[in-house]
């Protein structure tokens, strides 16, 4: 499976954001791949307002989004933000063409290092897979990235890949723990994960929020053992993958950690 991991910088301006998406997935498509994942928040930038521009995943954004899956004839990825009944927003990740079109609600708020996501998203609660050719695909979003039962519980559900979207806050240590996480949930898992982030927005000459988690670039693919085997810098850029997928069920052999588990 070729899967394209497209790291931008959102603005907090959607239109502008689905025009920077479709560039990508053009991209993404001239190179072969059959899914394109985006960051967190592709919609629009934390930091941002986040109830106005919330939409529906049959909205405008959404809807155009799946017209440009449709046109490339792939599976898009990307983040964005839907209505909460509470009056909060949904952090949701669309996972749109492929004959698939729905979205994920993030379950883990980040309510961490100073920022409390809850105070203005609400938390999703139901785990998400598509299927791309035959091949199960998990659903994640950043801060589920720090527990572990979320990504094992995609695996029982017959994913042998995860895709996750993210807009990983800055700070001192927090590269370090941003690959030693991914890295970790692969091998918990014993599954590809691929994990697109949102560029680090000073690289790409863009505002950087004081406060918000804006990003830091470094989207990362690791294997099902836990192995770095590709990634990017921090600035915008598009990295197209080839995941070995009978890899899972070497690995799921070797290390049969889901097999093994008592509790």
């Amino acid at each position: 499976m070729r899967i394209a991991l497209c790291q931008i910088t959102s603005t907090a301006v959607p239109s502008d954001n689905l025009s920077r998406l479709r560039d990508a997935v053009a991209r993404a498509a001239a190179d072969g791949a059959s899914v394109a994942v985006f960051p967190e928040a592709t919609m629009a930038c934390f930091g941002t307002p986040l109830a106005p521009v919330a939409e529906p995943v049959d909205g405008p954004w959404a809807s155009a989004v799946a017209s440009i899956a449709e046109e490339h004839g792939m599976l898009v990825v990307a983040g964005m933000f839907t209505p909460s009944p509470d009056g909060r927003v949904f952090n949701t990740l669309l996972a749109t063409g492929a004959g698939q079109h729905l979205g994920y609600d993030k379950i883990h708020l980040f309510d961490a290092f100073g920022f409390a996501e809850s105070k203005t998203v609400a938390p999703g609660s139901e785990l998400a897979i598509v299927t791309v050719d035959d091949v199960t695909l998990g659903l994640a979003t950043c801060y589920d990235v720090r527990f572990p039962e979320l990504f094992t519980r995609l695996a029982d559900r017959g994913a042998t890949v995860v895709l996750m979207g993210a807009s990983w806050g800055a700070g001192p240590g927090k590269r370090d723990q941003w690959e030693l996480l991914v890295r970790a949930r692969a091998l918990d898992s014993t599954s590809w994960l691929v994990a697109c982030g949102q560029a680090d927005p000073a690289v790409a000459d863009a505002d950087v929020h004081p406060k918000a988690p804006t990003g830091i670039g470094y989207s990362t693919v690791a294997s099902p053992s836990g192995e770095i085997v590709a990634q990017l810098g921090a600035g915008p850029d598009v990295l197209v993958v080839d995941l070995d997928l009978p890899l899972v069920d070497k690995t799921r052999e070797a290390i049969p950690v889901l097999a093994n588990r008592r509790l």
